[in-house]
């Protein structure tokens, strides 16, 4: 038992994986390097694994594309509007701006490397967390 001497034990706890801010940043996070992959990668194509049935009742595991929006779009003077998403709607950083104006597609990639670290300090918490609550308070009235 001399090798297991050398190991610290602590006691297991599966909750603190499931702290719901912790679980938004992450699913924030994922989708915002997915992005980054889009502005810098042309041909990105992200994939998701689908069964598949066939004629004959066999179901088999396929590896298909999975449909991704880009969140950034050219405005009409040039520029490029950048919309940061949690879920299908926009984030509103302040009141009626949803978007970050950019001066070129090059800037994509940068801008969201540095929303992403922002993510991850725990700066966007609050936006999340609204964002979070409008699709709750959207099903509880229509109980």
């Amino acid at each position: 038992m001399t090798v297991l001497n050398t190991l610290s034990f602590v006691a297991f706890n599966p909750l603190a994986n499931n702290n719901p801010i912790a679980v938004r940043r992450r699913k924030l996070m994922a989708k915002i390097d997915e992005q980054i992959q889009l502005a810098t990668n042309k041909d990105y194509t992200p994939t998701q694994h689908k069964w598949v049935t066939d004629d004959e009742g066999k179901q088999t595991k396929v590896e298909v594309a999975k449909p991704v929006k880009r969140w950034w779009t050219a405005s009409v003077d040039g520029k490029i509007n950048l919309v940061v998403r949690y879920g299908s709607k926009p984030l509103e950083f302040a009141k009626g701006k949803n978007a970050i104006e950019l001066a070129s597609e090059a800037d994509v990639a940068d801008v969201l490397v540095k929303v992403r670290e922002a993510v991850e300090l725990g700066e966007l918490d609050a936006l999340i967390e609204q964002q979070a609550q409008f699709g709750r308070r959207l099903s509880l009235k229509n109980k």
